[in-house]
């Protein structure tokens, strides 16, 4: 155990340092869809979080994610002079306000009732966003203008593709570092165990049902912190962000990395968003495409792409990597 953790340490560390580098040897177009990458890395890791260690299977987790996009915009046009942070603090508050609403109407209900409620949840925020069009913008959309850091005497310029993806390795970075330091808490492991032996739970006393509830309400704040900077890095929001499109994608991003281990929907954003970016230059079936792959993975390679990988040392080393219990997600191999 520690050996994996010192190993993700320099996982890290060499993410970060990849990440500075980058602009370096990237066009700008190549830098803003790392950018892009970033953010809705942070937005498959909070699914992962709800999925694969709780074991809560939502269609409405594109809620949070339209709810921290549109609260950002939204503070942006009406709050004139309002700053970048103060922004992103609105947008992460009301997605928890969200989720503790949410959260505590929907938790009570499990397994196929708890994914169709969040789906009719998801449908509401989406029609509220629709018809609320004084506010929202509704088919229309908002557009903005992304505010400048001001620190002290110093202001930086946000206005730039570049600084703008600094800005972004640094804040969701750290959101994301901060998401896998939670697994390894006492918070962390008890969602898992409960996934594993919810009675065993209940009868060493431990408040399940709380328990659950707050993990819904980070993962709905880690979502929102996503969506602010969706609005924040392409400057316009549309309902299409609170879609249930856009949990379709998250979906897609957690699966294709896979859901047993913490990096796998990390892995599943920057596969998706680059085959996404190439198959739409290619042709306006794009999606159709996008749905073929998810059917082949989920069919061939449930494990995802972090499912081969993990077994690419086996195979060097003559083992088979099918031995049995070797796809059972434990608390080792999910953390």
């Amino acid at each position: 155990m520690i050996f994996q953790k010192k190993a993700s340490h320099f996982v890290i560390a060499v993410l970060f340092l990849v990440g500075g580098l980058a602009p370096f040897a990237l066009r700008q177009y190549q830098v803003a869809m790392l950018t892009e990458i970033i953010f809705f890395a942070l937005y498959a890791v909070s699914y992962n979080l709800l999925l694969g260690y709780a074991g809560l299977l939502s269609f409405g987790h594109a809620m949070f994610f339209g709810t921290g996009a549109f609260t950002a915009a939204v503070a942006l046009v009406c709050i004139p002079g309002i700053s970048i942070w103060s922004d992103i603090f609105l947008a992460v508050l009301m997605a928890i306000l969200v989720g503790l609403v949410v959260g505590s109407l929907l938790l009570r209900t499990k397994g196929a009732y708890f994914a169709l409620l969040t789906l009719a949840f998801n449908s509401l925020f989406y029609v509220v966003a629709t018809k609320w069009s004084s506010v929202t913008g509704g088919d229309d959309g908002l557009s903005i203008t992304r505010p400048n850091i001001s620190i002290g005497s110093i202001t930086i310029q946000l206005a730039g593709i570049t600084s703008f993806y600094y800005f972004t390795l640094v804040i969701i970075g750290m959101a994301i570092v901060f998401c896998w330091y939670f697994t390894h808490t006492a918070m962390g492991r008890t969602v898992l165990l409960i996934r594993e032996n919810e009675e065993r739970m209940n009868f060493l006393g431990y408040n399940t049902h709380i328990s659950r509830l707050l993990l819904f309400v980070f993962t709905g704040a880690a979502a929102g912190l996503a969506g602010a900077f969706y609005s924040l890095h392409f400057q316009f929001v549309s309902i299409s962000a609170i879609s249930v499109d856009m949990t379709t994608t998250v979906l897609l991003m957690a699966f294709v990395g896979g859901t047993g281990t913490f990096w796998g929907p990390i892995l599943g954003t920057f596969v998706y968003i680059i085959v996404q970016s190439y198959l739409s230059d290619l042709t306006d079936h794009w999606p159709l495409f996008m749905g073929l792959i998810f059917v082949f993975m989920v069919l061939v390679m449930p494990g995802g792409l972090s499912q081969i990988i993990q077994k690419i040392p086996g195979v060097f080393s003559g083992k088979s990597g099918d031995e049995p219990g070797d796809r059972v997600v434990t608390e080792e191999t999910i953390l």
